[in-house]
């Protein structure tokens, strides 16, 4: 196995797997002055743009093969090149679904496939572009959609969007479900409605024996967010501090380990309380 963008941890009974799909170069805009936000982000560019992570999580535990935010398409594919000239520079790694083959993992195999959030870079990866014919990638798996990121959203108007053209073909395959909080797609692996990036953003929880996994999307893209709930970049502020404070705290109580979308590799952290916020520290 590549320890270069592969990496898998035991909770008890569950076995998470994180794959990287690469970085990515994403510049925040909070409701701070820049010298504030520069100096909680030291690891930040001259312009305040920050490398991400895109990372991929896979929760094996009893007969559920669970596959979270599959976002980027393949390397080399013209969602690929496409991301890339939005967000540079973009490096990519081999991609989830060459890691999915080198751990064996075949994609009639995944039971299920939750999306935290309806942005392309979290849900992509769901199908296989075949000269602009889109099949589903996993066609056994029911894939997960909070509700509110699903009904009523604009971009079901738009079709040549990722969303009707990659969404849509795994709903016109019968295979999307949309989830509200405290859903179990399996026994012990739970939805938490986090609103805020988006309406029906959505965690993923994984406990087994006292121990606890959190799969978080796009809840924080930078740890200086845990420290400052408020600082929001994108999507409902309000929403996003509630959000963050009710997961942060069970995280805290519940002693839980999480992986972020974008934690660059290798991602595992803590949650800790720290003053009227919250540390995410290496774990």
């Amino acid at each position: 196995m590549s320890a270069a963008y592969i990496t898998t941890r035991r909770f008890n009974e569950a076995t998470v797997t994180i794959i990287s799909n690469g970085t990515m170069v994403w510049t925040p805009h909070f409701p701070v002055a820049p010298e504030v936000a520069r100096a909680a982000m030291p690891d930040a560019g001259p312009h305040g743009e920050l490398t991400l992570g895109l990372n991929v999580a896979l929760v094996q535990m009893g007969d559920a093969v669970v596959l979270i935010d599959p976002g980027c398409d393949d390397p080399g594919t013209a969602w690929d090149a496409h991301f890339a000239a939005r967000f540079p520079p973009v490096v990519r790694s081999p991609g989830f679904a060459a890691a999915l083959t080198e751990l064996g993992i075949q994609p009639d195999q995944v039971s299920h496939v939750p999306i935290t959030h309806a942005h392309s870079d979290h849900y992509a990866g769901v199908v296989i572009d075949r000269g602009g014919r889109f099949d589903v990638r996993f066609p056994n798996a029911r894939h997960l959609i909070g509700r509110a990121d699903w009904e009523g959203n604009p971009q079901h108007a738009n079709a040549d969007s990722d969303f009707v053209q990659r969404l849509g073909a795994v709903d016109r395959a019968g295979l999307l479900d949309t989830v509200d909080d405290g859903h179990q797609i399996a026994p012990g692996i739970t939805i938490l409605g986090t609103p805020g990036e988006t309406p029906g953003h959505l965690v993923v929880r994984v406990s087994s024996g006292g121990e606890h996994f959190y799969y978080l999307g796009d809840l924080i893209h930078h740890a200086c967010e845990a420290n400052n709930i408020g600082w929001v970049s994108h999507g409902d502020a309000e929403q996003a501090r509630v959000s963050r404070r009710r997961v942060f705290d069970e995280m805290a109580q519940a002693g839980g380990v999480s992986v972020t979308t974008h934690d660059l590799f290798s991602p595992w952290r803590r949650i800790e309380r720290s003053g009227g916020g919250y540390l995410t520290i290496p774990a």
